[in-house]
């Protein structure tokens, strides 16, 4: 399966994740910042216009070879519905409609979500939530990877491996490690989602439905927008927890990409953050940042140094409930 993964265990620290004290610093010096929060009113028609597109080739799947289904679903159908995964990203910070209109964010959260073809909204947003706050903690972030995965996809083959994966790691993990009692949403959302799913069935047939989760499923594991995944947190030089990247794919993913930056000021839309580096440029440029998405993936896999375990993680020090 390839050459063994150096590292035997995570990067255990003992500091606070680095990005509250960061946005201290730099709101004393960048007030101005502050400015920038608040939702983007361009974001609800962005993400209606790519809704309506998923919508629209539908009617043609069923004329598609399953060749030119797969082929389509991982350009085309899996990059759109990658970029409504982001777009839920977004709207999980309640940056679709502003803090103050909640419920039309959750609601707005379960219209991007259909063409993903699960429901995924409300779920991803209470654990995303603990990730910003938590970061790195062994017990409530949920993004880190397990013990079992750093240990089992330890070799070339085995990161490749995890990576095709991704998408049932990723979604299934907190469901595992950090069980919750489904909200009245969640039903909701899933309701909602069996319903159109169904809907897809009965108009244009099983194929139009696999169209929309195969291109979710691909476009979520070895796919040139699914590095950001590895990118953002995976621990490319020592001591760096977070990464940011600069390229022409944040145009298509609502710039998550600007990952600091995003960490920092969670409450800045994307297509503000460009502005956030701009404004604070000597707090992110020297930072380590990446240039490609593919790169990333081919150093994960590639690179002895880098794996499941290149995670900074910190023990948990709550109280047990």
């Amino acid at each position: 399966m390839g050459a063994h993964v150096s590292r035997t265990d995570f990067e255990w620290v003992y500091t606070e994740e680095p990005h509250a004290s960061r946005r201290k610093i730099i709101l004393e010096k960048y007030p101005e910042i502050k400015k920038l929060y608040g939702y983007d009113p361009l974001f609800k028609w962005v993400v209606t216009a790519m809704v309506l597109c998923q919508l629209l080739i539908l009617p043609f799947v069923k004329y598609m070879s399953w060749p030119v289904l797969l082929i389509v679903a991982y350009c085309f159908g899996g990059v759109i519905n990658h970029s409504l995964m982001l777009a839920i990203h977004e709207i999980a910070h309640n940056l679709a409609f502003g803090h103050n209109k909640p419920l039309h964010n959750r609601l707005f959260g379960f219209f991007a979500n259909l063409p993903v073809g699960v429901p995924v909204s409300i779920s991803f947003r209470k654990y995303h939530l603990e990730h910003h706050r938590y970061q790195g903690d062994e017990v409530i972030d949920v993004d880190l990877p397990t013990l079992l995965e750093a240990k089992l996809f330890c070799t070339t083959g085995g990161k490749l491996i995890w990576l095709f994966l991704q998408p049932f790691f990723y979604s299934l993990r907190p469901l595992v490690v950090r069980p919750k009692p489904p909200s009245p949403l969640e039903l909701v959302n899933v309701v909602i989602q069996v319903f159109f799913d169904a809907v897809v069935v009965k108009l244009f047939g099983l194929r139009a439905l696999w169209y929309l989760l195969l291109g979710s499923f691909m476009a979520m594991g070895i796919h040139p927008v699914a590095g950001h995944f590895i990118s953002e947190h995976y621990m490319f030089r020592k001591g760096f927890e977070t990464y940011s990247y600069y390229g022409p794919l944040n145009w298509i993913t609502f710039n998550v990409g600007y990952h600091n930056e995003h960490h920092d000021f969670p409450a800045v839309p994307g297509r503000r953050l460009p502005e956030v580096k701009r404004i604070a440029a000597e707090f992110y440029d020297d930072l380590p940042q990446h240039t490609s998405w593919s790169a990333v993936l081919y150093d994960f896999v590639m690179d002895p140094d880098i794996g499941p375990y290149a995670r900074i993680k910190r023990k948990h020090f709550g109280l047990k409930s």
